[in-house]
């Protein structure tokens, strides 16, 4: 599954509250989330309109392997509709 292109920093921040992140703090333009399932983790993400495929890619990342879910496992039960 291919991940959007016009994606947003909110909301991304958006669909990650399905597994658990919250944001805990703000610094200028970007957001710190949080999550305590399976641990703590955090995560930052930009407040930007669209987030840059690169950037993008890497938080899915860093989610997926705290999760222990593989990148496309975790695009899909984000963006599945």
């Amino acid at each position: 599954m291919r991940i959007p292109r016009d994606l947003g920093g909110e909301e991304l921040v958006k669909l990650l509250k399905r597994h658990g992140y919250e944001i805990t703090r703000q610094v200028g333009s970007h957001m710190r989330l949080t999550t305590q399932q399976g641990g703590e983790h955090h995560v930052t993400i930009p407040r930007h309109k669209p987030l840059r495929v690169g950037t993008l890619n890497s938080i899915l990342k860093d989610v997926a392997e705290h999760l222990k879910l593989n990148r496309d496992e975790l695009i899909e039960s984000l963006f599945e509709k």
